[in-house]
């Protein structure tokens, strides 16, 4: 059938599963917004406050599902307002698709009006991107835009249209999506047997599980592999709910901000197992002293992240489902009662736990959450203090139950995230823990959350300071607070949530936290709960830059 780009465009999303789209309109998408206009029944738009809202509600939808999340832009400005999402989306390993609208072809490349070049721009933050310059060739192009966002490592993908090819006719006929490609062709049996003997030959081995675990969808085979090995298991921010926190064997977060625990372990391991993660610098910390007596094995569909960041003593690269699933009948259980012991000595000795000061903390508003909301909530965070207590706090069981920028760490990240979430998950209460800071950034998306009658609670730690750079300067900058402190003239969230139509609880006192969250969640619509904190309550654990990760700072410290 004879369609123009723009409905052939609309009719690969449906043919890709696609019937949810996070964008804005403008000049060079218009062809594609008014083919959106007729496709109403089969597509739904969201319409954000912002583009940046968009990119990030695309990636909320697919952390939260594992499908790809789709948002739309138009040229110039509003492709560059995607960036920040895409490069997001980047670092945490999610999939989505970004398409935008670009200048007719002739007038590329001269400076015309909301012109910019977006896949030059694009280019290191994706994992393909495109610029489609004939309709003939839109179909294949989407096609296989969704083909590589969710095959091996997920990632996002970019189609910028200019806007005659929108417009443009063509033939098109619908082809059935070729299926993703996660399974592993790299490992022989050979290195299974070889990983298998290095495993049996471990005294005190460590199970280091990254976000690998859930884009893998391999939650089941760590939990049989850890209860197999009788190996205790940390996570890193982006694996937190691959592994349940309930799980005896879990030792919490590791890293810059991890447990005691579990950075005691890493540092006392002689052999490291890293399922589906990268050996960020923010869980290494010193490269140098990181499991110093250790032997590593990596496993990971990404050959590019194997003796990246740390030497490895063997490698199996490939899909992890797919790997845990051959190496586990390879394994038999070994008695390891003194490592064992030693877990628990440790698990015992650093409980989660902060200091009471009888004021409203932090670290209670996100047990109560927790308490309240973990068996039916989906958790998203902004970044910075209130992320990391929401990453030791809040006891997430499944995984995509928490979503969290954790390579870009990108302040504004979550209230997009979690209109996403809402859309994808409809009925399910989503939960955005945020500080202030990020609140600023981004609380127009709360206009979004009222218009979709979404039933979305926006928790704000509020201690009127951009808490993280202000705990860095308290620790490392002799308190020189420049520019962190958000009092003097601060806005009135609670009349800014009322005037976007959303409902606010303001929180001062330990004995009201309970009350709030129990009304937010009833109400099953936007949400604010606005928690006064001192500005002065900082993330422990935390080992200093530069530090070994055995080095750090507990409750109290300097």
């Amino acid at each position: 059938m004879q369609l123009s780009g723009a409905e052939i465009l609309l009719e690969c999303l449906i043919e890709q599963g696609t019937d949810t789209i996070f964008g804005y309109p403008g000049g060079s998408v218009l062809p594609i917004y008014d083919a959106l206009y007729k496709y109403s029944d089969k597509i739904n738009h969201y319409l954000t406050s912002h583009e940046q809202g968009a990119s990030h509600a695309a990636d909320g939808y697919a952390r939260s599902t594992g499908k790809v999340g789709v948002c739309l832009a138009t040229s110039g400005p509003g492709a560059t307002n995607l960036v920040t999402g895409i490069a997001t989306a980047y670092m945490d390993s999610s999939p989505i698709v970004a398409i935008t609208g670009n200048v007719p072809v002739p007038m590329l490349g001269k400076d015309s009006f909301q012109e910019v070049d977006t896949t030059g721009i694009t280019m290191p933050i994706t994992k393909h991107n495109f610029i489609v310059k004939d309709v003939a060739d839109l179909a294949d192009t989407i096609r296989r835009a969704f083909h590589i966002a969710r095959s091996g490592r997920p990632g996002p993908v970019l189609v910028d249209i200019p806007k005659d090819v929108a417009t443009a006719e063509c033939q098109f006929s619908a082809k059935t999506p070729a299926p993703a490609l996660r399974e592993s062709t790299r490992v022989t049996p050979q290195q299974l047997n070889e990983a298998a003997e290095l495993i049996h030959a471990a005294k005190k081995p460590l199970i280091y599980a990254g976000g690998g675990i859930i884009a893998g969808d391999s939650t089941a085979e760590l939990v049989e592999f850890a209860k197999i090995l009788e190996a205790p298991v940390c996570v890193s921010a982006m694996g937190i709910g691959g592994f349940p926190a309930s799980d005896p064997h879990s030792v919490g977060m590791i890293g810059m901000h991890g447990t005691a625990a579990s950075n005691t372990l890493a540092t006392e391991c002689d052999f490291l197992i890293a399922i589906g993660a990268r050996f960020s610098d923010r869980v290494i910390s010193n490269a140098k002293r990181f499991a110093p007596s250790a032997k590593v094995l990596h496993i990971d569909i990404d050959p590019a992240e194997i003796n990246k960041n740390i030497g490895t003593t063997f490698s199996l690269v490939g899909d992890v489902k797919k790997i845990l699933s051959l190496l586990i009948p390879l394994l038999q259980k070994i008695d390891r009662a003194e490592w064992t012991s030693r877990v628990a000595e440790l698990k015992q000795k650093f409980p989660p736990g902060y200091k009471e000061s009888g004021l409203l903390q932090p670290q209670y508003v996100i047990q109560r959450l927790s308490a309240l909301a973990a068996d039916k909530a989906i958790f998203v965070t902004e970044v910075g203090q209130h992320q990391m207590w929401s990453c030791h706090y809040l006891k997430i069981d499944r995984p995509r139950q928490f979503l969290t920028s954790g390579g870009l760490g990108t302040m504004g990240f979550g209230l997009g995230a979690a209109i996403g979430a809402a859309v994808a998950n409809p009925g399910t209460p989503v939960i955005n823990i945020a500080g202030d800071g990020c609140f600023r950034m981004n609380h127009i998306e709360l206009a979004t959350a009222v218009e979709y009658e979404l039933p979305l609670i926006e928790v704000i730690i509020n201690n009127h300071a951009l808490g993280m750079v202000r705990q860095w300067q308290t620790m490392f900058y002799d308190r020189r607070y420049s520019q962190t402190s958000l009092h003097g003239k601060t806005t009135d969230f609670i009349k800014l949530a009322e005037a976007y139509g959303a409902t606010p609880f303001n929180v001062t006192k330990p004995a009201e936290v309970d009350d709030a969250i129990k009304k937010a969640l009833a109400l099953g619509k936007p949400c604010v709960i606005n928690c006064e904190i001192s500005e002065d309550e900082r993330v422990f654990p935390m080992v200093p830059p530069g530090a070994g990760i055995d080095e750090y700072i507990l409750e109290g410290g300097a």
